[in-house]
């Protein structure tokens, strides 16, 4: 081997190496963000399999079942403003957010603006989660997949907590992955709320 091929090697064996120590910090960060599932994790972004709503859109037809055992849509909260938070209760941004989420839909006038959250999550994690942090808005059930209610609402990578921003119209308003920051949540629900009409 020549000294020219042996100081190209070396040059290579490093870049390899550190590549690979990139990778491995990239992966060992902190995610703001939970794929909703592990499938999700690769993306049930590339194609997804039902139309995704965008700010203008009317907020789609969903029926969704309760804890309790019955049903809600959306359309059940027509007239008034509403914030629709996807959640699970692994999730830990999504868990991280919820006490200053219930905080800002307790505070809320009778005419004000609605809280729902929709919990991609088995039955039974939701309820014991509940049981440790009781929180006062409705929470819908949902199963995880590709055409789920996060997906429906805009949500096209598949990442929670997912927000929504619906006006009391029925229209999608804004929307927003990621947790809110401390104290961000009311300035973001009073940027794109329409008082009832």
């Amino acid at each position: 081997m020549t000294p020219a091929s042996a100081r190209l090697l070396a040059v290579a064996a490093v870049a390899a190496v550190l590549g690979v120590a990139a990778a491995h910090w990239w992966e060992r960060r902190t995610p703001a963000m939970a794929p909703a599932t592990s499938a999700t994790a690769s993306g049930h972004a590339a194609a997804p399999p039902v139309a995704a709503a965008r700010p203008g859109d009317p907020a789609p037809a969903l029926r969704l079942p309760t804890l309790d055992g019955g049903q809600l849509t959306l359309a059940q909260f027509r007239g008034r403003p509403l914030l629709v938070n996807v959640w699970a209760s692994w999730c830990e941004p999504c868990v991280r957010e919820m006490p200053e989420l219930d905080r800002l839909a307790r505070a809320q006038p009778t005419d004000g603006l609605q809280v729902l959250g929709i919990a991609l999550d088995r039955a039974e994690d939701v309820r014991a989660f509940l049981q440790r942090v009781p929180i006062g808005y409705p929470i819908a059930l949902e199963t995880p997949g590709p055409a789920d209610a996060s997906v429906r609402l805009g949500d096209i990578q598949g990442l929670l907590p997912y927000s929504v921003l619906i006006d009391a119209d029925g229209r999608i308003v804004r929307q927003k992955l990621g947790p809110f920051a401390p104290g961000e949540v009311e300035g973001w629900v009073g940027g794109g709320a329409q008082p009832p009409r």
